[in-house]
């Protein structure tokens, strides 16, 4: 993904952007060192915060965020898409038959009606729903074997699905419109779901304890960086009646914001 050349051409569209925004030097100053590590899904949640900012509520500034939050659920359904079609029943091996194929398959097709939802909310809108990008999902190669080998494949998915939770909620306060926070509250809980049961999948605890992801590459890192946090609300809660440190983190999922998110999605985009 060419964040600069995404920029160039708002620039074209709105000259007065930076104005709205920050200056051209300051925008590219938040995009300026960020690693090329195990990245996805949401870089349009994140997009969408940063036009907020510029746009506010108004009907083009809330179909910008539906059009990223499309381009999310693209790469997800496009993922288990591709994944399925390699292993159709499971015969070829990558993924077992049985309820493995069957969940991904499930998977699949919650995220495919995702995308049918937002391209028709895009529409009623008045809007033109954003054109599906070329995903990488090899991360450059990062995850050569990622649709040949099973266990790659699921590290990758419960990378996607954990990043995407945490995108989600980390703008859920910064979206003013009742009708879009709901549905963006709706698609989340389900990616809360997906996330726990590719974690079943792996032979992992279907909660997050610290920031321990749960036998994951090193490079998912940023994915779980945050969330050992105790502090809910002004309150220790690893302090409070039957609690502990490792209850106080795994009760309470944290928020991803835009840079972390930046840093973590840039591979698996073309």
């Amino acid at each position: 993904m060419n964040l600069y050349k995404i920029l160039t051409d708002i620039e074209k569209t709105d000259p007065e952007v930076y104005e709205k925004l920050d200056s051209r030097r300051e925008v590219f100053k938040h995009f300026a060192g960020f690693g090329k590590k195990l990245a996805v899904a949401a870089v349009p949640i994140a997009f969408g915060s940063m036009f907020m900012k510029a746009y506010g509520q108004t009907s083009g500034g809330l179909i910008g965020i539906l059009n990223y939050a499309l381009t999310l659920e693209y790469l997800e359904a496009e993922f288990y898409t591709m994944a399925v079609a390699k292993a159709p029943n499971g015969s070829s091996g990558f993924i077992p038959a049985g309820a493995p194929i069957g969940a991904i398959t499930t998977i699949r097709d919650h995220e495919n009606a995702h995308v049918n939802f937002l391209k028709t909310a895009i529409t009623a809108a008045g809007g033109t729903p954003a054109t599906k990008p070329t995903f990488d999902f090899t991360a450059g190669g990062a995850f050569a074997d990622v649709m040949t080998n099973y266990q790659t494949f699921l590290a990758v998915a419960q990378a996607f699905e954990d990043t995407g939770v945490r995108a989600y909620k980390g703008q859920a306060d910064k979206i003013t419109d009742n009708n879009v926070l709901m549905a963006a509250l709706q698609i989340h809980s389900v990616e809360a779901r997906h996330a726990a049961h590719i974690r079943r999948m792996r032979s992992q605890k279907g909660w997050i304890t610290g920031k321990d992801g749960g036998n994951m590459p090193a490079a998912t890192q940023p994915i779980y960086d945050g969330e050992d946090n105790i502090t809910q609300g002004g309150v220790n809660v690893s302090t409070l009646a039957g609690s502990s440190q490792n209850i106080g983190t795994e009760a309470f999922d944290e928020p991803l914001d835009m840079n972390a998110v930046l840093a973590i999605v840039d591979p698996f985009i073309v």
